[in-house]
């Protein structure tokens, strides 16, 4: 794999001409939706493949190594009839590796919406090792809103992939509710009926397991969700499910914050299978424009999570998306949700020129609308995917989580698939 950054003057044939790999190959791989218009400084994804070399006169396999920007040693692993490396001879053709080496077995959960497009979610199932159905809303009395996830589960499990069930404190039509929260924390029956009513779900819907995603809870409610969570995993772990748990994003023990006080790093991570750290929304829709998942922030959250948590159980949140704000800023207006490739199709739609922040390690763009207001963008794009992933698999965590797939990120995947081998539970 590599990732081109396109510079004025480039086509795809330019491009595909440096490479060896056919342009069409690289319109197909990122999904171009206008293949003859290239952005400067958009990402592609190229991928090289296994490749055929025909030795000539004076080459060695040190120099045919240079030329593709491989090891010596990668070749000769992908040519075991080589057992001799000076005994190489023109006319030989052998078997050129990718240049990517894989760093390991890694864990892949994606958040989806039941209204999720079917054929977006097909192509997405080979890259994932959870599917989390947002969500089951949890009512005060115990009782849960049901959601239509049957077709959701059925291509899950067809496809090698574990669903979990999601349950949340959302409000019907609204938020995350701290007063749900509590009335169902502060109630041993109401716990022990929603608790039934989950395990019900869990075994009627065949899910795998158990995603908790309760938000905004109050901090001086932070013992009785500590609680209910020894509750809710001595009941479902003997029976065979798993349970994940999301934790907001924080960087110490006593951080202030109705979103973080409650969220008991150490607690989940002793009773937790998996937690998911959101860490995204940085930059978000009422807030100034950030880029949405700055690695310099999310590596804060990530180096204090490893002092309470396993770092196998660790799944690092990830954004599939971004965000358009109108300049200059005004506190209290609102950003536009751009997902990623229109992110790279409005830049080319406005002639911005896609520029990439190192300390963020995001990409952002600037343009003027039609009624001469500027406007600021950051979105994610093979790059800042890369340096996210790098990070986990620097950090030895057990994978990542994707918040959410209910767009198709080509480029996304094709990084997951080149730098990982994905587990599958199933």
């Amino acid at each position: 794999m590599i990732i081109h950054v396109v510079k004025p003057g480039e086509s795809l044939y330019s491009i595909g001409q440096l490479y060896g790999v056919s342009p069409f190959k690289i319109a197909d791989d990122n999904e171009l939706t206008d293949p003859g218009k290239l952005v400067v400084g958009q990402t592609l994804v190229i991928l090289e493949g296994e490749r055929k070399h025909k030795i000539v006169q004076g080459e060695s396999l040190y120099s045919i190594a240079r030329q593709y920007g491989v090891t010596v040693q990668a070749i000769l692993d992908a040519n075991p009839d080589i057992t001799n490396p000076v005994m190489i001879y023109p006319g030989q053709i052998i078997d050129i590796p990718p240049r990517t080496k894989k760093l390991g077995d890694f864990e892949v959960n994606g958040y989806a919406f039941p209204n999720i497009d079917m054929d977006v979610l097909k192509k997405t199932l080979p890259y994932l090792t959870y599917l989390s159905i947002f969500s089951y809303e949890v009512n005060p009395d115990g009782t849960l809103n049901p959601i239509d996830d049957e077709a959701l589960i059925k291509a899950a499990r067809d496809a090698g992939v574990a669903p979990l069930m999601v349950i949340t404190n959302l409000e019907k039509g609204g938020g995350f509710s701290s007063d749900i929260a509590r009335s169902i924390l502060s109630s041993e029956d109401t716990q022990d009926k929603l608790l039934n009513n989950v395990i019900n779900t869990l075994k009627e819907k065949n899910y795998y397991g158990l995603d908790i995603d309760f938000e905004y809870i109050y901090p001086e409610d932070k013992e009785l969700y500590n609680n209910f969570l020894r509750k809710a995993t001595s009941k479902l772990k003997p029976m065979g499910y798993t349970v994940t748990t999301a934790l907001a994003p924080k960087t110490s023990a006593s951080q202030r914050g109705v979103v973080y006080e409650a969220h008991d790093y150490p607690v989940h991570g002793a009773l937790a299978d998996h937690v998911v750290i959101m860490t995204y929304e940085w930059g978000y829709t009422y807030g100034p424009p950030l880029a949405v998942a700055p690695i310099n922030e999310v590596e804060k959250v990530i180096n204090y999570a490893l002092t309470e948590i396993p770092s196998k159980k660790i799944l690092m949140g990830i954004p599939n998306y971004g965000y358009d704000w109108t300049l200059p800023y005004t506190p209290g207006t609102a950003a536009k949700t751009v997902t990623n490739t229109k992110a790279v199709d409005l830049a080319g739609d406005v002639g911005g020129a896609i520029q990439y922040d190192p300390e963020s390690q995001a990409p952002f763009f600037n343009y003027y609308d039609s009624e001469g207001k500027q406007h600021v963008v950051w979105f994610e794009d093979a790059r800042s995917i890369e340096a996210k992933l790098k990070l986990a698999s620097r950090k030895n965590l057990g994978g990542v989580s994707y918040w959410t797939i209910n767009k198709y990120f080509p480029q996304n995947w094709l990084v997951v698939n080149s730098l990982f081998n994905i587990k599958k539970l199933l």
